[in-house]
């Protein structure tokens, strides 16, 4: 199973705000599972897809120095489920910044529809102390996210609000 759960992203605004887009495709592996006969996107894919949006908004606010763990949801609240076919939009706005971390507010919609929202948390972790516990710099900021990432800020610099791969 694959664990980056955006497609890409749409609009990027370093230190602002990231919208970035899931097509559900009933050949993921998880809609086999969940559930048999009613395959339906489980709630926490949804809100790591959006805090894959929202932790690439906050590693990039520190230019990707220090890795960034999701530490804490304060608030998080789904409205309903979400099937394949549908295409999922998550939107973050990076709320506060500072040494420790990041906090990002977000919500997940299918076209103009609330499915879901929350406020993430994200930590710092110093290079050293990843270095120390997986024998790697960067666990989190794979090449495949940042590779993501450059597309939307190409695009945006461009004039294009929508990059393709």
């Amino acid at each position: 199973m694959r664990w980056i759960w955006i497609d890409r992203f749409v609009s990027f605004e370093p230190g602002k705000a990231a919208v970035a887009v899931k097509n559900l495709s009933l050949a993921e592996d998880h809609f086999a599972d969940h559930f048999p006969g009613y395959p339906v996107m489980p709630a926490p894919l949804m809100l790591e897809g959006l805090a894959q949006t929202g932790g690439i908004l906050v590693g990039d606010a520190n230019g990707f120095t220090k890795n960034v763990v999701l530490a804490k949801i304060p608030k998080a609240a789904f409205r309903r489920e979400a099937r394949p076919g549908e295409t999922l939009t998550y939107t973050t706005r990076l709320q506060q910044m500072g040494d420790v971390g990041g906090l990002v507010s977000g919500t997940i919609h299918s076209g103009d529809e609330l499915i879901g929202e929350a406020e993430i948390f994200f930590a710092h972790v110093e290079p050293e102390q990843v270095r120390e516990l997986t024998g790697s710099d960067n666990f989190v900021f794979t090449g495949n996210l940042q590779k993501m990432l450059g597309m939307a800020k190409a695009a945006t610099r461009k004039g294009s609000d929508t990059p393709t791969p």
